[in-house]
């Protein structure tokens, strides 16, 4: 995720299934890496296999397709700043999803919309819109119903159901707070460098940020079983062709950036995990996470 979502407009059929194809691809993509830490991958090599394969992908689109470099001082400051947090945030999200349910990591990473709106206001004083204001309780109240902040589906008790997600839901809500500044940044301070060349960059600083947690850490750690390969292909390949299709196929298709549509991701997460991985949640933690998808899809398409 790498983009700004733009104002709704109607799409075409081709574009509506192309958008749910890349959440699909996203959700399996996080399903895959999941696979690949319970087969002994970390999360620093991870990010590093899936970041570097992606930013060769885009560097080989804008080359074919003939993408100006041109970047001023503001540009040249700011990139690399917004290439740094989104690499503290594909740390921490794969941090999340190897501790917790996938979909849940995913459903409250997706509280990155108020992280939005709060950098917003606090950075460049613009106070959040009214949908903002009326989504927010809404998006918390489905994320404690998901996340079973209470324990009462999971009959731990409060205690223990945070001594089992604390840190899981910490980085994943670490990783929508950085996301949300990231997005901050680029609408205000890059917005009007080309989605391509932004992703590129981005990406390319995110994989040398993995690059040095893993020198930290004392190298790679690669996967144990081929099961662990197996998903480490996956998530690698799901990630890249993903942004491929966003950057060929969808402005050919009328569709600029990112869209709301493609926040159906942690629901394809949650079917996924169930049938590959054997994770299930309550059916109230199921209510939880289609509310939070609902208001986060709604806040996305909004007429502005």
């Amino acid at each position: 995720m790498a983009g700004i979502p733009g104002p709704a407009r109607a799409i075409t059929g081709a574009a509506f299934a192309t958008l749910l194809l890349i959440a699909l691809m996203m959700g399996a993509n996080h399903v895959a890496a999941r696979v690949a830490f319970n087969h002994g991958l970390d999360v620093a090599t991870a990010v590093v296999f899936r970041s570097t394969i992606t930013a060769i992908v885009i560097g080989v689109i804008i080359a074919v397709q003939g993408v100006q470099l041109r970047f001023t001082a503001r540009h040249k400051r700011m990139l690399p700043a917004i290439g740094l947090l989104i690499g503290v945030q594909s740390l921490c999200l794969y941090s999340s999803v190897a501790r917790l349910p996938v979909a849940l990591a995913l459903l409250a990473f997706n509280t990155y919309p108020i992280w939005t709106a709060l950098w917003s206001a606090l950075i460049y004083r613009k106070p959040p819109e009214k949908a903002m204001l009326v989504a927010m309780p809404v998006i918390l109240v489905g994320l404690a119903l998901a996340l079973d902040v209470f324990g009462a589906a999971s009959g731990l008790g409060a205690s223990g159901q945070w001594a089992r997600i604390g840190a899981g839901v910490a980085f994943a809500l670490a990783a929508a707070g950085t996301f949300g500044l990231a997005l901050v940044l680029t609408q205000h301070e890059a917005g009007d460098v080309d989605g391509r060349v932004r992703t590129g960059t981005t990406m390319t600083i995110a994989a040398l940020v993995a690059m040095a947690t893993v020198a930290l850490q004392g190298g790679f750690h690669l996967p144990t079983a081929p099961a662990g390969w197996g998903g480490l292909a996956a998530l690698t390949f799901l990630y890249g062709t993903a942004f491929t299709i966003m950057f060929t196929v969808l402005p050919r298709l009328g569709v600029v950036g990112n869209s709301a549509i493609m926040n159906v991701e942690p629901v394809f997460a949650l079917v996924l995990a169930w049938m590959i991985l054997g994770q299930s949640i309550a059916p109230v933690q199921v209510a939880g996470a289609l509310l939070v998808v609902g208001a986060v899809m709604a806040l996305g398409l909004r007429k502005k």
